[in-house]
């Protein structure tokens, strides 16, 4: 399943993805974890170290490795240099999954032990001084857009992704790629207008989307939560002592979270699960082509000097059934 926290900026959006990571860690289940943020806050936010936090594999520096990976022997690549953040799977390429060990992971993931248990993280890497006035920063999360229109995940697997803040996101199809998007939204007239537009850009996709209120202290902040999002409100969360403690890095045992805010994350879970059933595989490898082909016509053909509409095979539909090549 896989699950993207989006937000605000100061929304709480990496704690509460955190946080959700480790309750999944904490009931067994196999996780892999993403900083698709331009602030790279999500190791941190799991217990590592700045040093050990700022030392992890960018999966922007290895995106030549990840393209090579997994185009395979797809024959409608060319090269791996051709292909752009949205060139989507076909007979012959690579897929990836959740459990299983490959090369991607090797050069990008590092596991993060929590509570017994551990998460892969994979990070895009910080926006660097070398990247101002050339780059833009979905240039960075391409290498995760690509990663995830490669995924083949099932029940009980977890891919969970802490996005860029605001609506950065809808530069791109990454907004599709989940089963279920989280947006984190403070009791404010400000916390709710990413809200506003997450559900106007996303009401066309078939876009899962239910919003957790943080930060929320009374009634009245519940009261407005619903009045500005309706049913789209799932949870809300309140003050957190395990959190303070997290955020100064002496986290107690997981064990220990106040039940309240454990309950809102078993809430979060069910909600993600009961998407499984909903799935969509040929709407989700539509969805791939239509963005791919979108950003073909807009710059990719320009740029890697080829007609990207031919890598498309009119026959594949991603789907848990579908084989893993070699």
């Amino acid at each position: 399943m896989k699950i993207a926290f989006v937000g605000k900026g100061g929304s709480g959006k990496t704690t509460l993805s955190s946080l959700f990571i480790r309750h999944l860690v904490a009931a067994g289940a196999p996780v892999v974890a993403i900083d698709a943020d331009i602030n790279q806050h999500l190791g941190p936010a799991l217990g590592l170290e700045e040093a050990e936090a700022a030392a992890l594999p960018a999966m922007g520096e290895r995106l030549s490795l990840i393209k090579d990976h997994l185009r395979g022997s797809n024959p409608r690549i060319a090269s791996a240099a051709t292909m752009i953040k949205t060139t989507p799977p076909g007979e012959g390429s690579r897929l990836v999954r959740v459990r299983e060990p490959n090369p991607v992971y090797d050069a990008c993931a590092r596991p993060v032990e929590l509570d017994g248990g551990a998460a892969r993280l994979m990070v895009t890497g910080p926006f660097t001084d070398a990247d101002l006035g050339v780059a833009c920063y979905h240039s960075k999360t391409g290498a995760v857009e690509l990663f995830l229109n490669h995924l083949i995940d099932g029940p009980d697997e977890y891919v969970v992704v802490d996005m860029t803040a605001g609506s950065d996101s809808f530069a791109s199809g990454m907004f599709t790629r989940f089963d279920m998007t989280f947006l984190v939204a403070e009791p404010t007239r400000k916390g709710v207008s990413v809200y506003r537009q997450y559900k106007e850009y996303a009401r066309d996709f078939g876009v899962a989307l239910k919003v957790v209120g943080n930060k929320v202290q009374a009634p009245d902040d519940v009261d407005f939560l619903r009045a500005e999002v309706g049913d789209d409100l799932l949870v809300t969360v309140g003050h957190s002592d395990w959190v303070r403690a997290m955020e100064k890095g002496r986290p107690p045992r997981f064990d220990l979270l106040e039940e309240t805010n454990s309950r809102a994350l078993h809430t979060l879970r069910a909600a993600t699960d009961a998407t499984h059933e909903l799935r969509d595989w040929e709407r989700y490898t539509r969805q791939t082509v239509h963005f791919h082909l979108k950003n073909a016509e807009a710059w990719g053909n320009e740029r890697t000097g080829v007609d990207l509409a031919a890598q498309v095979d009119p026959g594949f539909v991603l789907g848990e059934s579908v084989a893993t090549p070699l």
